[in-house]
């Protein structure tokens, strides 16, 4: 009794999209050169015969056999006359990760280039900017669906949620590719690797860390622009506790201009742009920063340095090595991000 072919259900899969744009032959040649490149497929794995492909996916035996031919002259697959093709390219054993980003700033290239450092030569890094906006990134993961061995995602989004369901999108991402940075998401189907800050309890934190400080002021006033920054709201939540807390007067204002320095008033600021207008504004007045007003910055800078201004910082660097190394040592984790306070003479 002649042998029978393996079931169609046990070849190897394609990312094949029948509805795609691109040329069919195409997208067998991508599938197999990602599978190749994310360590799926293997120097010498035998690929599905051309009538097994043609039959699993209702192709002509001409598209595939471009297919295949492509392959083979770009080095990526061979054939033995009466036994079928093989992947010929070497294996790679880099990982092949992708970052996206919700934006670039300063803060933001202290993670990658620590992620960057932490990983070595043991990947490559491909980065990608959502701009906060989940139509952008379900863009950016429709095209590389399947092309990483990871993705690591920072999850602030604030645009287009009427358009795109970001949860939907991460859900889609096998937990083990997944990482998410800076914040963490407990509503998702499986929890992925995360490294996170607790931007509401961190706050709360690092203020009663410095109320010895705080004592000598009788209200606080947290500078949080809303439109077109996309802050986390939880950064506004953290300061109300602390301030109805410890029983201050406290005020959440979207700009630094129109403030009138008053001595007794202490200021919470996450804009450089702010914190310039309100240094300006005190040395217009006889008040003396740390004491008859006072400022708290979040994030530090050589600037700030410079200018003796107190800061509340989460470790952006601790953020990209820790997910680096726990990515490499593929572990399925939540990690607090250290924040701590850097005290100057500005409170």
């Amino acid at each position: 009794m002649p042998a029978l072919l393996p079931p169609i259900q046990s070849m190897y899969k394609l990312q094949f999209k029948p509805f795609d744009k691109t040329p069919k032959y195409k997208q067998i040649v991508q599938s197999v050169i990602a599978d190749i490149e994310r360590g799926k497929l293997h120097k010498g794995d035998q690929l599905p015969s051309i009538s097994e492909l043609s039959a699993e996916y209702y192709l002509a035996r001409d598209t595939v056999e471009k297919a295949y031919r492509e392959l083979r002259e770009r080095g990526f697959c061979t054939s033995v006359q009466g036994k079928g093709y093989y992947v010929q390219a070497p294996d790679n054993n880099k990982l092949k990760i992708l970052l996206v980003l919700n934006k670039l700033s300063s803060y933001k290239k202290i993670v990658y280039y620590a992620f960057l450092q932490a990983l070595g030569e043991r990947a490559t890094v491909d980065l990608q900017i959502h701009h906060y906006s989940a139509s952008i990134f379900q863009e950016i993961m429709e095209k590389n669906a399947g092309k990483y061995n990871h993705y690591v995602v920072m999850p602030h989004f604030t645009q287009d949620l009427d358009k795109a369901d970001y949860k939907s999108v991460l859900n889609a991402i096998p937990p083990g590719e997944l990482v998410l940075l800076d914040k963490e998401m407990p509503e998702l189907k499986h929890q992925p690797l995360t490294v996170y800050q607790d931007f509401d309890k961190d706050i709360f934190t690092s203020l009663e860390g410095v109320n010895d400080l705080l004592e000598k002021y009788n209200r606080l006033v947290l500078i949080l622009p809303s439109v077109g920054n996309n802050y986390p709201m939880e950064i506004a939540w953290g300061f109300r506790s602390f301030c109805i807390n410890y029983k201050k007067d406290f005020a959440v204002k979207e700009s630094a201009i129109p403030e009138v320095m008053e001595p007794g008033t202490a200021y919470v600021v996450v804009e450089t742009t702010d914190l310039a207008e309100l240094i300006k504004k005190v040395r217009q007045t006889h008040y003396l920063l740390g004491r008859e007003i006072g400022i708290l910055s979040f994030n530090s800078s050589t600037l700030k340095e410079l200018l003796g201004i107190t800061v509340i910082t989460t470790d952006f660097e601790a953020m990209g090595r820790t997910a680096a190394e726990l990515l490499l040592d593929k572990q399925r984790v939540k990690v607090k991000n250290p924040f701590y306070t850097i005290r100057r003479g500005s409170l």
